[in-house]
């Protein structure tokens, strides 16, 4: 081009790349995981979807966010490391605490932050010189306009953070405080350690925003149900909260509550028999992700799956559940309820389910519907799912017949039947629970366990089911288990609850030798 020197058209392409990569977030990452690593980001659904909240935050659209995700993600890469160094671009004044479970890592992620702002190629497009007054891994500043800025403290949970808070007193981007991997693995078994670091949680956050407005950023996989992300869910970190979980099998269910622009970049290609497919095949191909659910379910449903199973869990074990697709022939049908005594955010769910026992002498839940219903809706809700399952076969003499809905005849329960019983229409029992609750499932898990009981494959409502009997726990210290009273009374009522011991012609042979010798 005449008259433009070779200086000008450099200046042009670096005021555009600029432009760009202030823009997006992850052609940011992109571009200098290149520089760094010497090879391209593998860039997956997943780094676009993680990108795009972020850019929330910055905006200022998203007040706060938990992303649980498997690890090996690439999380660290995209939302620590890479947020610090656009985030000083986005604005030199911008200051960051960043906090993980070791000392060590938060200042290894610091330091490689570090050394992305200290690259030539950064230098280029912002000139943000470290200071020489503040440089040191754990904690350093940079400098704008020759004065000291913004910068990095980096620390453990509940480390000493001396003279240093998050953001500023200032509208808009003013920087964040970063949380990964706040809880060890090992630490998550131990209550008192889950519960040690939730309260270094809520002190870090009440003592160390200069600004109520200054986002906090949570990535982690799950660990358990009481991890970091369980106690900002139930309320435990005050504020606005978004949540956004990517879990390592995903389903088509899930993949259509993505952004629709983000959907069509996920490869469902390669899927397991109940049409689970990898979140990253690349990565993370879809054989090796079911070797590790078979290895260790506990582990595999918190850290890759983000549905943590309660310590204690494995009463119920889920895998022993059969998964059918096609229904076979069934003799009978009926419906089960378990229904709450009260509404209120932590009481159970009231549950209806509607059970089929089949010609092959299994037991098969074909729905089920969970709520918090008061007592006129209950009662709707209990006729309607009723209509629903008596309509099926209507007009099929071989179908099979919905014979009747049992009812715990307890608390709601006993007016649930009352009122259907005044109606009429419907034939109403209720049920008596003589036993406790672990009893009750002790005396059915057998039938679990030989693959007497049987659930959909593929239903909206059956991982919930799943993770809820996998929860289970002999201490009553599962979240919730309305579930499973309606199916512990199906198994018990179709099926006789415990599986009777069946002795074979060797051991009676043997018992009777053992009586000649008496």
């Amino acid at each position: 081009m005449l008259g433009v020197s070779l200086a000008q058209i450099k200046a042009e392409k670096l005021r555009r790349l600029r432009v760009k990569l202030e823009a997006d977030h992850l052609e940011f990452t992109k571009h200098f995981f290149k520089i760094r690593q010497g090879i391209e980001f593998r860039v997956n659904w997943h780094h676009v979807y993680i990108a795009e909240i972020v850019e929330k935050v910055i905006c200022g659209e998203i007040k706060n966010v938990v992303i649980n995700v498997s690890p090996g993600s690439s999380k660290t890469e995209e939302v620590v490391i890479n947020l610090i160094a656009r985030g000083l671009a986005l604005n030199a004044r911008a200051r960051f605490l960043h906090i993980s479970y070791s000392d060590d890592l938060a200042v290894l992620n610091s330091e490689t932050a570090r050394e992305v702002v200290r690259s030539e190629e950064y230098q280029e497009l912002w000139p943000r010189k470290i200071a020489t007054d503040a440089d040191s891994k754990k904690r350093w500043n940079v400098e704008d306009s020759g004065k000291k800025a913004g910068g990095v403290y980096a620390t453990s949970l509940g480390g000493q953070i001396t003279g240093f808070r998050a953001g500023h007193m200032a509208e808009g981007w003013m920087g964040a405080i970063l949380i990964d991997d706040p809880l060890k693995v090992e630490d998550a078994y131990s209550k008192t350690n889950r519960d040690k670091a939730n309260r270094k949680l809520i002190s870090t956050v009440k003592s160390r925003r200069a600004n109520p407005d200054t986002p906090i950023v949570v990535i982690m996989q799950r660990l358990a149900e009481e991890d970091p992300t369980g106690f900002i869910k139930s309320g435990g970190v005050p504020g606005e909260w978004t949540f956004i979980e990517i879990p390592a099998l995903i389903t088509d269910e899930y993949v259509a509550n993505l952004p629709e622009h983000i959907q069509p970049l996920v490869d469902s290609s390669e899927r397991d028999a109940d049409g689970r497919f990898s979140y990253w095949p690349y990565k993370e191909p879809l054989q090796d992700l079911l070797a590790s659910e078979k290895a260790d379910r506990y582990v595999f449903s918190g850290q890759y799956m983000q549905r943590p199973t309660p310590l204690g869990g494995g009463i119920i074990q889920s895998g022993k559940f059969v998964r059918y697709g096609a229904l076979p022939q069934l003799r009978h049908r009926k419906i089960y309820a378990d229904t709450a005594q009260k509404t209120a955010e932590r009481n159970d769910y009231s549950v209806f389910e509607c059970w089929g026992y089949g010609k092959d002498n299994r037991v098969y839940l074909l729905d089920l519907i969970r709520g918090k219903w008061e007592a006129p809706e209950l009662k709707r809700r209990a006729i309607d799912f009723w209509n629903k399952h008596k309509a099926i076969g209507a007009g099929d003499p071989d179908a099979p017949v919905l014979r009747e809905m049992l009812v715990e005849d307890k608390a709601s329960g006993t007016g649930l039947i009352q009122e259907i019983k005044s109606d009429g229409g419907i034939p109403v029992k209720g049920i008596e629970r003589t036993k406790d609750k672990l009893t009750r499932v002790m005396d059915v898990v057998s039938q679990i366990d030989v693959g007497n009981v049987c659930v959909p494959i593929d239903a909206p409502w059956v991982s919930d089911f799943m993770t809820e009997c996998a929860s289970f726990t002999a201490d009553d210290t599962h979240a919730h288990d309305d579930q499973i009273d309606p199916m512990v009374d199906a198994i018990t009522d179709m099926l006789g609850g415990t599986k009777p011991l069946v002795v074979s012609a060797d051991a009676l042979k043997q018992f009777a030798r053992m009586g000649a010798t008496r």
